[in-house]
This record gives C-alpha cells, sequence and structure tokens, in this order.
C-alpha cells in the first residue's frame, strides 16, 4: 500500500503528473539515505525491535497525514507539501523494517541449507500475497472513500505488523560497531563476483522496473483515462502472476538448477518489458506488465537465494545495506525522469530501457555461466 498507494495519493491530491513523478523521488530517495545505517543498525540491535519501531513510527505519521489532509483543502500547497513529506518519511520506516525481515529471512535460508531456494519463494509469496491487495486496496479505497481511509487503513496495518512481529528480543550479532557500514558491505560484495555481477544485472532490469512504476499511474489516469482504482489493479494483477511464478520456481529449481531458471526469467521479464512500451491499452498494460513481473518474482528467488549462501551472517546486515542500496538507485532516477518527460512520451523512455535491460541481463548471465558453483 505504501509504494503504490501513496503515489496515487499525490496524484489524487495534487492533479498534476510532474509532482506525481517528484512524489516518486521523494519516496526513494530517503529510502536509500535510510540503507546507509538501517544494515548498522540492524546488526545492532536485532531485527525483532528494529521491525517493531518502524511499523509504530509509520503507523503515527501516516495517522498524522491523515489528520492533516482532512482539515485541508486538495490542491493546496498545504495539502501538496503534506503529501510531498509523507512520501519522504514512509519511504525511510518502510527501509528499516525491509532490512530487518531480509535479516531474519536470510537466517532462516542459512538454516535450510541445499533448500534455501524453497524458503525464499515462501517469503516472496508472503510478499507478493500482500501485494495482491495493497494496490487495488489502496486504489479503490481512494476512489471510493478518500485518502483519510485510505491512510487510516495503512495505520492499522503497520500497527498489526508491530502486534504481530516477535516479542522475544532477538540477539545482537555481537561484533563491534567499527565491523559494520557500508565500506564493510562493499568489501564483501567485491568479494564475492558471483554476487556482484548479478546485482549489477538487476541494477540495469531495476532502471526498467522503476521507470514502469512511476510510469504507469500517469499513463493509465492521465493518458488512457482510467481511474486510480484500474491503476493499483494493474499492480495487484502482476503480484498475481508473480506468485504463481514465484511458486513454479521452487520444482523448476529443484530440476534445472539456479542459472537457467534466472536466465529463463531474465529473457522473460526484458522481452515484457520492451512490449509494454508499444501497448497502448489498458489491457494491453495489464496483461505486460504482469508477465515482466513474473520474470522478476523468479529472478527475485534466485538473486535472494545466492545472497543468502554467500554473504557471512556477521556481515550480512551491513552488505545486504549495499545490495539493496545499490538495487534502489534506478528509483529517485525514474521519478525525475517521469516528472521531465510528458506522459505522451513515456513510451519511448521505457523501449530504451528495455533495450539496456536485455543487453544488460545477456552480459550478466553470459559471465554468471563460469562461475558455476556459485550458482549450482
Amino acid at each position: 500500500m505504501t509504494t503504490y498507494g501513496i503515489p496515487l495519493l499525490v496524484l489524487a491530491t495534487t492533479g498534476s503528473a510532474t509532482l506525481t513523478g517528484l512524489a516518486f523521488a521523494l519516496e526513494w530517495i530517503p529510502r536509500i539515505g535510510a540503507f546507509t545505517v538501517a544494515g548498522t543498525v540492524v546488526d545492532r540491535y536485532g531485527t525483532a525491535r528494529i521491525f517493531r519501531a518502524a511499523c509504530l513510527a509509520r503507523a503515527f505519521v501516516v495517522l498524522a497525514a491523515a489528520v492533516v489532509l482532512t482539515a485541508l483543502d486538495a490542491r493546496t500547497p498545504a495539502a501538496t507539501v503534506t503529501v510531498m513529506l509523507l512520501a519522504a518519511s514512509t519511504g525511510v520506516l518502510t527501509e528499516f523494517s525491509f532490512v530487518a525481515t531480509e535479516t531474519a529471512g536470510s537466517e532462516a535460508s542459512r538454516k535450510a541449507g541445499p533448500r534455501a531456494h524453497r524458503v525464499q519463494s515462501v517469503l516472496l509469496g508472503i510478499d507478493q500475497t500482500a501485494t495482491l491487495a495493497g494496490p487495488a486496496l489502496s486504489g479503490l479505497l481512494l476512489e471510493h472513500a478518500g485518502p483519510a481511509v485510505m491512510l487510516g487503513t495503512l495505520a492499522s496495518l503497520s500497527l498489526l505488523a508491530a502486534a504481530l512481529g516477535p516479542h522475544v528480543r532477538t540477539a545482537p550479532l555481537g561484533v563491534a560497531p567499527v565491523k559494520r557500514g557500508l565500506r564493510t558491505g562493499w568489501a564483501t560484495l567485491r568479494s564475492l563476483p558471483a554476487l556482484a555481477w548479478l546485482v549489477g544485472g538487476l541494477i540495469v532490469s531495476n532502471a526498467a522496473m522503476a521507470l514502469l512504476q512511476a510510469a504507469v499511474p500517469v499513463v493509465v489516469v492521465t493518458e488512457l483515462d482510467h481511474s486510480s482504482a484500474d491503476a493499483g489493479l494493474i499492480w495487484s494483477a502482476a503480484a498475481v502472476a508473480s506468485l504463481l511464478a514465484i511458486t513454479a520456481s521452487r520444482s523448476a529449481i529443484d530440476r534445472w538448477g539456479l542459472w537457467p531458471v534466472g536466465a529463463v526469467a531474465a529473457a522473460v521479464a526484458a522481452t515484457a518489458t520492451f512490449a509494454v512500451a508499444q501497448a497502448d491499452t489498458y489491457r494491453g498494460y495489464l496483461l505486460l506488465i504482469a508477465v515482466v513481473m513474473a520474470g522478476e518474482g523468479s529472478l527475485t528467488v534466485v538473486f535472494r537465494t545466492l545472497r543468502s549462501h554467500l554473504i557471512p551472517p556477521d556481515v550480512f546486515g551491513s552488505t545486504l545495506a549495499v545490495t539493496v542500496l545499490l538495487l534502489l538507485l534506478p528509483f529517485p532516477a525514474a521519478g525525475l525522469l517521469v516528472a521531465a518527460v510528458p506522459a505522451a512520451q513515456l513510451g519511448h523512455a521505457i523501449t530504451v530501457a528495455a533495450v539496456l535491460q536485455a543487453l544488460g541481463f545477456a552480459i550478466v548471465f553470459t559471465r554468471l555461466r563460469t562461475l558455476p558453483t556459485s550458482l549450482a
């Protein structure tokens, strides 16, 4: 709801495609900044404590924004400032909870040994089930109940997450703080060539994914003349496709291994992204983005499995912070691009991103083929 609902809220509040793109950038720039400290904080204080604190803080921020927006008229400067600040603050808090849950999930994967990819597919299935409901729910509530109800629902879910989180304190890893931070994570990543190459490919791919995420609300509402609910439905349909692909990946990796499954998923995602750029109907966008996210879902299983196997446990939070920091860099850039490019020209930008995505994947998986041990 945060990732897809806040840009819809900005568009509904301001009526501006440019401000929607800027809000998307504002939602992601602080997230990138948060990763400079999130990994260190999680390693030092434990996953459970940081997860609960982030969820509670997000609930407070969202409720405060709901109260303020209720008292303001839409399309006023004060309302615009409110939704922009909301995008930035929720982005930061979401990343702290994300690093905490990813750290816990990787610990579960390490305990699973050779069946780590099955653990990761289950965790991704949980993510995609939430993504199935979140965007559609955001769009429907915004369209039919208004911003206050949508934000109230988001705050309730944050409080519920805090309540359902583990109440047994997770022990810190006990390593001196000097071993934490981006420098340690960067050194670890450079020492793992298979992981470094895959991260490089995913950076290029995320540039295309970020552009799709930033552009879809503008294209669907402004160019295709559909509602906010329809824009949210696209990502819910994509979550269904991704969930099915993630489930299928378990058996596929068991049978063929990580490298072949990852290569096929990359080819599917790149081809579908190129096709999205040529689509000119709502149905075309919905179906093709679903295919894109199916490929991305399988590829994420490969990436997370490799990551959980290769990164040493005592520096996992710091290395995770670096990898995700690199993967998030395209998102604010995509928001700024959408703000600068006329809505009618966004298809050309997506075409360029799709071509770069295909080239990037081709280079990366050719290189990874020479590292069979790492991808066994």
